[in-house]
């Protein structure tokens, strides 16, 4: 093997494999001399991967853990299971690890052959991850919008809104954030000149325009600060849910509520919910129902009218 780069990604892939390699046995794989095989290593030592070499007739070389992490190289069934690992970890519960994800699938996904991303999409669909997001998003929805801020590309996509209204927009992305239990892409829209924070799950039909943008300066410290602040106090209206549940708050957390706060015990039997969102009020009603608790609804107007709706539903059903 004469072509020293191609020489050195096979070598290096020998050596990812967890075992030590007696340099004939490696001399003889890759078709070159022993003297070839030590000047080979100390060039990956140089790239910064810790290859280890060990004297004496059953000595050899292996690579080992070092202080930073080296580019690694994978065959095709690895590629794969690595795909599809972090297809489900993008919409894990565990905090902090669903951005990581995203990151790392929109570099592995750039590089995959065609019929390696098609086996991917094959698993992806047929496999769901335990623990997931209330609000499941599509990985390649989220992996095109990572691209897209990665690259300072403008995407077009349509948006649908809280009452149903599908529009298009023309957005600048500068950030995707998980944020309780929810992605948000957060972005300059050019047709309105401003910032805004967009749900992913209300995305569809993204298309990357191929024009690149320079970045302008956010009103927030980060996106992540953007999507809190526009939770709470502007951007995607949020309502107040006030409502006192006759059941443990223990039973209520995780199901409705998930910052410090939103579920209040008033007692070791009842609690109260207390928490700013920008859910369709119908969903919250479902969701409360589910408990199946004795509530009563404080605030907002909507929820009431929402739960009096599927109550309506409910009596003619059993009429």
């Amino acid at each position: 093997m004469s072509d020293t780069p191609a020489r050195l990604l096979r070598l290096l892939s020998l050596l990812q494999t967890p075992r030590e390699w007696p340099g004939s046995e490696l001399a003889e794989r890759l078709g070159v001399t022993d003297r070839t095989v030590r000047r080979d290593i100390d060039r990956l030592r140089e790239l910064g991967y810790p290859v280890e070499a060990t004297m004496g007739a059953t000595g050899g070389y292996r690579l080992v853990a070092g202080a930073a992490m080296p580019p690694l190289l994978v065959d095709d069934e690895e590629a794969v299971a690595i795909a599809v690992g972090l297809r489900a970890a993008a919409g894990s519960s565990i905090a902090g690890i669903e951005e990581a994800s995203v990151r790392a699938l929109t570099k592995l996904e750039q590089v995959l052959p065609t019929k390696l991303r098609r086996r991917v999409r094959v698993l992806g669909a047929a496999t769901t991850a335990p623990g997931a997001s209330s609000t499941p998003i599509d990985p390649e929805l989220l992996t095109a919008l990572a691209a897209a801020v990665t690259n300072r590309e403008r995407v077009r996509f349509a948006y649908l809104s809280a009452d149903g209204t599908e529009s298009r927009r023309n957005i600048e992305p500068v950030g995707l954030v998980p944020y309780k239990q929810r992605w948000y892409l957060v972005g300059y829209d050019l047709d309105r000149d401003d910032w805004r924070s967009f749900r992913a799950d209300r995305i569809d039909r993204v298309h990357a325009t191929g024009a690149r943008f320079a970045p302008r300066d956010l009103p927030a410290a980060d996106p992540a600060a953007f999507v809190v602040g526009a939770r709470t106090d502007w951007g995607t209206p949020s309502l107040r849910y006030l409502v006192d549940i006759n059941g443990p708050a223990e039973k209520v957390v995780g199901r409705l509520g998930e910052a410090p706060g939103d579920v209040v015990p008033r007692s070791d039997d009842t609690c109260v919910l207390d928490m700013r969102r920008d859910d369709d009020p119908g969903w919250v009603a479902h969701r409360l129902l589910e408990l199946g608790f004795d509530l009563q609804v404080h605030a907002p107007a909507e929820l009431a009218d929402e739960i009096r709706k599927i109550a309506d539903r409910a009596r003619r059903a059993v009429k």
